[in-house]
């Protein structure tokens, strides 16, 4: 299909191929990515409802993880719904505006995802070497506005690179040799000059890479100065259970993107970019909840805690009213749990030294 613009004719629908050389996989494929994007979501959401039910996790770390796991969520379910979709079905056709939509989104999410890594980062280096300024330094209101910036920069970067690829002209061919609205697959099909979407993608690309980066490592720099001074030996041990967490998750990221963006362009490349893509979109949101929730004690004691509350209850629902014993302990109330004392943490907050 097409729509007249001016006096040119331009691409109204877009076909995506998705895995399409690969037709033996399909049903394997489709099978494989909806268990992923079924444990992104469980895990992902679990994440946010255990930091919301225990209290004791109302801090900026985990105020900053609940976001990282909301823009796993929503990054991935950019992608992921259209691939499971276009795996079985033979309809494969996106419209220009949906591929346009696509691109904004998923562009907002990870740019931001980028910065909230940054603002982690921050957050870990404020924890560590100044852990008695540490509430006074990350108020409620800074949290705020860090994390109220990384949405609106994320934004207006997507707003701009998404601009300049609607003002691109595309008279065919309509297929997209990827499964969803990718930059460089998008860019490929136009017919007209591109040189100001490549420099704007360009510019922003390296801009937000470069920062996002430098602000993480001089984060870190100061994190190792600051332990290698300390006399304390357990200092060390300490900081890495505090950090190794977050700088995973940064590895994982960031490893990724520079593989999807230094692939060199060509037709024989298109597989490794689409399995890159994949890695990116649909893997890297559900390891994040396992990366956090395995080495972090804090996470795990409420995740248990709510169990065995709900336990209780469904125990004592299950109980008759006329059949009462008086000396069955009673169940732990779930406010209760949360004021006990807290467990040890991987997140630990260094103490200075009493010398």
């Amino acid at each position: 299909m097409e729509r007249d613009v001016g006096n040119q004719s331009s691409v109204s629908t877009f076909v995506l191929l998705g895995f399409s050389e690969l037709p033996h996989l399909q049903a394997p494929l489709f099978l494989v990515f909806l268990a992923v994007y079924t444990v992104t979501l469980v895990g992902n959401l679990g994440i946010i409802v255990v930091i919301r039910a225990n209290p004791k996790l109302h801090t900026p770390m985990y105020f900053f993880l609940s976001h990282l796991s909301f823009l796993d969520m929503c990054y991935s379910s950019v992608f992921t719904p259209k691939l499971l979709e276009i795996l079985v079905t033979e309809d494969r056709s996106i419209s220009f505006r949906g591929c346009m939509t696509q691109f904004f989104f998923i562009c907002m999410f990870v740019i931001t995802e980028m910065f909230m890594l940054a603002v982690m980062a921050y957050d870990r280096f404020v924890a560590v070497c100044n852990p008695l300024l540490y509430a006074v330094a990350m108020s409620p209101k800074l949290c705020a506005l860090l994390v109220a910036g990384s949405y609106i920069w994320g934004a207006i970067c997507s707003s701009t690179l998404t601009y300049s690829l609607v003002q691109l002209s595309f008279c065919g061919p309509n297929t997209i040799n990827h499964f969803g609205c990718e930059y460089s697959a998008v860019l490929s099909l136009s017919c007209s000059d591109p040189s100001f979407s490549q420099v704007a993608c360009l510019v922003i690309s390296i801009v937000n890479e470069a920062s996002s980066l430098l602000l993480i490592l001089m984060s870190y720099v100061f994190i190792v100065v600051t332990v290698v001074r300390m006399p304390s030996k357990g200092g060390l041990q300490k900081a890495f259970s505090t950090c190794a967490s977050h700088l995973t998750a940064i590895s994982i990221f960031h490893g990724t993107i520079l593989l999807l963006y230094c692939v060199p362009s060509s037709k024989s490349s298109w597989l490794l970019v689409k399995v890159a893509t994949v890695l990116f979109t649909v893997l890297i949101p559900m390891l994040n909840p396992l990366i956090y929730s395995l080495r972090n004690k804090d996470v795990k004691d409420t995740v248990r805690r709510l169990i065995t509350s709900r336990t209780w209850r469904a125990v004592l629902n299950s109980i008759s009213p006329r059949v009462t014993c008086p000396f069955a302990p009673a169940p732990p109330a779930l406010s209760a749990i949360s004021d006990a004392p807290d467990q040890s943490s991987d997140f630990v907050q260094l103490e200075p030294n009493a010398e």
